[in-house]
């Protein structure tokens, strides 16, 4: 059996180890039409920024080590320019030398990646706009930094790619503009939880500019200009375009291969093209999203790793099957980390899915050790039966290992009671003994089961003025002299006074209490409740508003850690 494989990077390279490792005697031969195979796509903006100083770090593999392990037959520089699946060939240019030959195969599995768009704007093919995609674009960058020591950047396009070169940008001592199209950065996120991103990344010195479009490209002298429109434009001395990457199917849409969103590549459960033989895998293939049910893009390493190696069970004739994408991701902003996985708001109103939320702020481990810093974790769920749908995690440490478990109990179907019962790993420098993800169950339980009900940041500006209802706020004095309130008819009564002074409240008339993070809001409200009074807890207190109805600045150091019991 002879396998081609067009693509050597995270699903090709994948397909290719599993293959061999599963028949000895295949001929496995890999097309990789840029000069390196197998290298860390994700790790490329950490080089241009200086944490990974060997460029040797980027490969995995090179085609030298691919032939002694596995004997497979790697060809960089060679682009595939067509594919013929009644004939089984494919047509091969060889960029070293300009020539073409054919070459024949049993099986074929495209994995030829995604593109970086680069939009027909005037101006934009200047030497001084660079796109981040291959090994090859990262040396060109880093050349660049490294030698004509440029002092300031523009980075188009607030996505992974695009924060994470600012912010390696910013390490290698460029001044750096941030230009992002929508109103918030991280689409995976929650517009109201970006909030607490854009003020972290300003305090850290980024120059964000949100809802702002670029219309053109200008080079000045050694500039180059940034045109917003009527805004005034930004310049500099670099510009990296990120906003954002297509998949690269045109081999497949000339070889007449079904297309699927977006004009990626339509593939069954097991990775197979509407062409008998081919195979497909990676950012250029249509997934199921596992959060709506619907066909989606997912660009992401461990799904393209998963599809390769399950092609390659399916040619060797296992029964391996993609069960859809989750869509799981992590980002290091800084010293802050951001992750999301399964549904958000906006995905699960498109699909038409009934849920409801709940937002928690729990220590990164045990308060009293030191060290401890919050984590914002917000958890979407089906108001019906509990079922857990989708989360997103901001903080600084511990946010990772928290969304492999909420990601695996998405996985698993797991509702918010199975949440409360996990038992996970507890030592006062890992967690507390009620884990993160616990405390997100039993807020979850607490609302569904009606002891205590919530209302919502963009519920705040919309309630009553008319003083038919009362704000309360049981945070200290201090606080909320310090911080403000979250309206101006707010009554502060701290929660430690509130039993006493309890007459100073209408029962008549819907209480809508807050304090720093929630917490001490829901003891208020339990107090309240069981003395008659109708009472709503603000979800995620007046922390999560403050980021997210307003423009404040990022705390400077942790305070309010959560580590009180419900």
């Amino acid at each position: 059996m002879k396998v081609v494989i067009i693509g050597g990077v995270a699903g090709g390279a994948t397909a290719a180890a599993r293959l061999r490792r599963l028949d000895e005697h295949a001929e496995i031969v890999i097309l990789e039409r840029s000069g390196y195979v197998s290298y860390a796509n994700c790790g490329l903006p950490y080089y241009i920024g200086g944490t990974i100083q060997s460029q040797s770090a980027l490969t995995l593999q090179t085609p030298d080590s691919f032939r002694s392990r596995f004997n497979i037959d790697v060809r960089v520089q060679s682009e595939a320019t067509a594919v013929d699946p009644q004939a089984h060939t494919v047509t091969v240019r060889d960029l070293r030398s300009g020539t073409e030959y054919t070459e024949t195969y049993d099986k074929l599995i495209l994995s030829p990646g995604a593109r970086a768009i680069r939009p027909p704007l005037p101006g934009v093919d200047s030497e001084r706009i660079y796109t981040l995609r291959t090994v090859e674009d990262t040396l060109r960058i880093r050349q660049v930094v490294k030698t004509q020591r440029p002092q300031s950047a523009i980075v188009v396009g607030g996505g992974f790619i695009g924060l994470e070169m600012a912010e390696n940008l910013m390490h290698a001592g460029l001044h750096t503009t941030l230009i992002q199209l929508d109103d918030q950065v991280l689409l995976p996120m929650d517009p109201d939880m970006a909030g607490e991103i854009h003020s972290y990344l300003r305090a850290q010195g980024l120059d964000l500019h949100l809802s702002t479009g670029v219309t053109g490209f200008e080079e000045r002298g050694d500039k180059i200009c940034a045109l917003l429109g009527d805004a005034p434009s930004v310049e500099a001395d670099m510009v990296v375009m990120a906003i954002g990457v297509a998949p690269d199917s045109d081999l497949a849409k000339k070889a007449g291969l079904t297309l699927g969103v977006r004009g990626s590549i339509a593939v069954d459960s097991h990775m197979r093209t509407s062409a008998p033989d081919i195979y497909a895998v990676g950012d250029a293939v249509e997934v199921t999203s596992l959060a709506t049910g619907q066909k989606a893009l997912v660009s992401l390493a461990g799904p393209a790793n998963r599809q390769g190696r399950i092609a390659a069970d399916h040619i060797c004739g296992l029964g391996s099957a993609y069960g859809g994408a989750q869509g799981t991701s992590v980002i290091k902003l800084f010293d802050m980390t951001a992750a999301s996985t399964g549904l958000n708001e906006k995905t699960a109103r498109a699909g038409g899915i009934r849920f409801d939320k709940v937002v928690t702020y729990s220590a990164s481990h045990a308060s009293y050790y030191p060290g401890a810093r919050n984590m914002v974790v917000k958890t979407l769920f089906d108001p019906a039966d509990g079922r857990v749908l989708g989360a997103q995690i901001i903080g600084f440490d511990g946010v990772d290992k928290r969304m492999d478990v909420l990601a695996a109990a998405i996985r698993a179907g797991l509702t918010a009671q199975q949440l409360t019962e996990l038992d996970l790993a507890y030592a006062p420098p890992y967690s507390s003994a009620k884990d993160p993800v616990n405390m997100a169950g039993y807020v979850i339980e607490n609302v569904r089961s009606g002891l205590v009900r919530q209302h919502h940041w963009n519920e705040v500006a919309g309630l009553p003025q008319d003083g038919s209802v009362t704000l309360l706020d049981v945070r200290t004095a201090a606080e909320f002299q310090s911080q403000g309130p979250v309206r101006g008819d707010a009554v502060n009564i701290p929660l430690d006074e509130l039993r006493g002074r309890l007459d100073e409240l209408d029962p008549k008339k819907p209480v809508y209490v807050n304090c720093y993070s929630g917490l001490r809001s829901y003891l208020a409200c339990r107090i309240l409740m069981q003395r008659g009074f109708d009472c709503s807890n603000l979800s995620g207190g007046w922390r999560f508003w403050s980021y997210a109805a307003t423009d404040r600045r990022h705390d400077a150091a942790p305070t309010h850690l959560c580590g009180a019991k419900l």
